[in-house]
């Protein structure tokens, strides 16, 4: 369902849109990352929380999938951003993480959700950070998954990791723009855990078919890279915080989610073997698993 927040027309699904049952229950706000959907969250994982007992409430950002598209803002020049992050400069951005932040207690404000517990993956978690600075009165819990408290001098991405993220889809059909998302979600996938091409391929087909919008990407890549201001704040978090980080990250490595988690007063750090950039089906177990006991802390 779309719904209006912050000023923008946002995609929501809500188990209580489906179950009326679930609205009186305690809610879990699932933000997604990077140019990725409210779609990609695994079905395993939502409904584990919905059997738990927990409303879950997933959306699209803004600029992918389903939601508003700040198309006024132009196609950012990356390369140039890159450049000045590197050397210091904060470069300008269409829009900020802390934007964002406000669609996602817009959600919650168009929902008549008072407090969450809030979960982040990747660039949903800074997201997720965002918010608990924003309203720690909303927020029941925070977790943070693969995420970074974007300090300077934490590693980045692996080789590889750069050059898949670099390269052009060699054309823009479908197939074609499968294929260049293949490539890439196989070098950021977990080598432990390693997910079959075909059941890959559909997932990211099923994503094309319901909206694709690359450049929106950019943007939001653009927010990530002048949030930098972000670090020195996390310490003023005081809701309970779980960061969990796989050791085999190749996109943002796990001394990162180590950094978040000793900047945040009294987090914890779940480490897990052998993940990397991706939620397979036994890392979304454990996952599950932790999530559960770390909202049950807070009742």
């Amino acid at each position: 369902m779309k719904i209006r927040a912050n000023g923008i027309n946002i995609e929501v699904e809500d188990s209580a849109q489906r179950d009326p049952a679930f609205a009186g229950k305690p809610a879990v706000l699932l933000i997604m990352g990077l140019g990725l959907q409210l779609i990609a969250w695994p079905a395993d994982l939502v409904q584990g929380l919905e059997a738990a007992g927990y409303r879950v409430i997933r959306f699209d950002n803004r600029d992918v999938g389903l939601s508003s598209r700040i198309e006024e803002a132009g196609k950012p020049n990356i390369f140039w951003a890159s450049l000045q992050h590197k050397f210091g400069f904060t470069p300008a951005a269409p829009y900020s993480l802390s934007d964002m932040a406000a669609d996602a207690l817009g959600v919650l404000d168009a929902l008549g959700v008072q407090k969450a517990h809030v979960v982040g993956m990747s660039m949903g978690g800074m997201i997720a950070q965002r918010v608990t600075l924003a309203a720690p009165e909303r927020v029941l819990s925070l977790t943070s998954i693969m995420s970074s408290s974007s300090a300077k001098g934490l590693p980045g991405p692996a080789p590889e990791v750069l050059r898949a993220m670099l390269r052009r889809p060699s054309g823009t059909s479908k197939a074609e723009m499968v294929e260049h998302s293949l490539r890439l979600f196989q070098a950021i996938g977990s080598p432990a855990f390693p997910t079959p091409e075909d059941d890959l391929r559909a997932r990211i087909a099923r994503g094309v078919d319901r909206a694709m919008y690359p450049v929106g990407t950019l943007r939001q890549m653009l927010a990530v890279v002048a949030d930098g201001a972000r670090t020195a704040l996390l310490p003023r978090i005081t809701a309970p915080t779980l960061v969990i980080h796989g050791t085999a990250d190749p996109l943002i490595p796990f001394a990162c989610g180590e950094d978040t988690a000793r900047r945040i007063p009294g987090a914890t750090l779940l480490p897990i073997e052998g993940m990397g950039h991706d939620l397979p089906t036994e890392p979304v177990r454990r996952i599950l698993a932790a999530l559960l006991a770390h909202f049950d802390r807070k009742h």
